[in-house]
């Protein structure tokens, strides 16, 4: 499947259910609606989106350039090998790629959005360098976006802020829920995508995959056993809330510390080998932009028409319809915006928020949703359009599934530890 596609069928759908509100519902503000809405979509994607991540991208495309010089990052690569190689069998053994992977992946779980971008447009670079069709995305490519847009989180704090923003009684309470279902929907991601790519599930993935399970239970019952700062006289260090805040900032400013330390260790010029990192931060900058705003603006057409509307209408009848229970239709929105925005799912989950609050079922099931899977079309417009990829193969697809079954997981998982 090639990008185009993509864009033009949001476009086409958007055009189609835009002239069918016009003749039977005589919506005749709808077009202005979706001009406004092109507008404010493509002067959002550069000053919201794309001016935003500069500044960002660019320290930290100097700093891995830091740490590849000193040797930080082939010894990431190094560590996890034998779980790496299995999952991107085309990538040679300690490919700069493998550790920058590792980087991206770290950041993502300590819930360090601003540093995994940085670190995954490095790795997906280091990953073109191998690709003999510099249009078509590789096997490895796809399951690194892939597993890219599961999102896993061990500590999702955004979703925490919002929920005591809303009042939450115990804003910490998604915790183990919502990263619950961002594992389901990872390991739901290499299934799929490993399927589809026939790698051999052998013993030795079979165990670093048990192993990583294993180490993410740990610390979440490590999590559970701190108090919540609404039960405690005195903010501590040792709630739930304040161990999350400092525990992943402190994480990436001791990543930030070492590789610095390892530069000068390994009598790196580490300030030039930070300016030159740097220029390619902004290089990658001027290439994402365009796909960004083509991407952007054709999912908020989509948006606007109300496609998505009728979507998750025509969803919430058919389950009505056939008698599956209906608690959770109303958190379903944030799930299905999910791939598509994350500042639309965003706002879904707060508009749950004001109707049944944030300590309802509705409320935990949409905080779990939110937290149990990435923005799939803005990741993919992201990454790939940062090499200049157009063919994207079975990226949408599998991505697309595997979110799907992150979300049937996220149902299961809310109605056994909030029903």
């Amino acid at each position: 499947m090639a990008l185009n596609y993509v864009w033009i069928a949001f476009f086409l759908i958007g055009l189609v259910v835009a002239l069918c509100k016009l003749v039977f519902l005589q919506d005749y503000e709808i077009f202005k609606k979706l001009v406004d809405g092109i507008f404010d979509s493509a002067k959002g994607s550069v000053m919201d989106v794309a001016l935003p991540l500069t500044g960002v991208m660019v320290f930290f495309m100097g700093l891995m350039n830091i740490g590849e010089k000193a040797g930080a990052v082939n010894f990431l690569a190094r560590l996890l090998n034998p779980f790496l190689k299995r999952l991107f069998p085309e990538v040679p053994d300690k490919h700069p790629a493998m550790g920058q992977m590792v980087m991206n992946f770290s950041a993502n779980m300590l819930g360090l959005d601003n540093a995994a971008t940085p670190f995954g447009l490095k790795a997906m670079e280091s990953l073109q360098t191998l690709n003999p069709r510099q249009d078509t995305a590789t096997n490895a490519q796809i399951m690194f976006l892939v597993l890219h847009t599961s999102g896993l989180t061990l500590l999702p704090l955004s979703i925490f802020a919002f929920r005591a923003g809303a009042e939450s009684a115990d804003p910490t309470s998604v915790f183990i829920p919502c990263v619950l279902g961002t594992v389901a929907t990872t390991v739901a991601s290499i299934l799929v995508t490993g399927l589809w790519q026939r790698l051999r599930f052998d013993w030795v993935l079979i165990a670093w995959l048990l192993s990583i399970v294993g180490l993410v239970a740990g610390f979440m019952w490590f999590i559970s056993t701190l108090p919540s700062q609404a039960s405690l006289t005195e903010p501590t260090f040792l709630s739930r809330e304040t161990f999350s805040k400092v525990f992943g900032n402190l994480v990436l400013f001791l990543i930030v510390a070492a590789f610095i330390a390892g530069g000068l260790w390994k009598r790196v010029n580490v300030f030039d080998a930070f300016i030159d990192g740097a220029k390619q931060g902004w290089e990658v900058i001027v290439k994402i932009i365009p796909y960004l705003v083509g991407m952007l603006v054709a999912i908020r057409v989509f948006r606007e028409s109300g496609a998505l509307d009728f979507i998750i209408q025509g969803i919430s009848f058919g389950l009505a319809s056939i008698g599956i229970g209906s608690d959770f239709v109303p958190a379903l929105p944030v799930a299905i915006m999910k791939p598509f925005s994350g500042s639309g799912a965003r706002g879904l989950m707060l508009d749950v928020f004001k109707s049944h609050g944030p300590d309802s079922f509705v409320g935990q099931m949409a905080s779990t949703f939110q937290g149990s899977a990435d923005t799939t079309f803005y990741i993919l417009a992201l990454y790939f359009g940062s090499v200049g990829i157009k063919k994207v193969r079975y990226a949408i697809w599998a991505g697309m599934i595997a979110d799907f079954l992150g979300v049937i997981a996220a149902i299961f998982i809310a109605y056994f530890f909030f029903k």
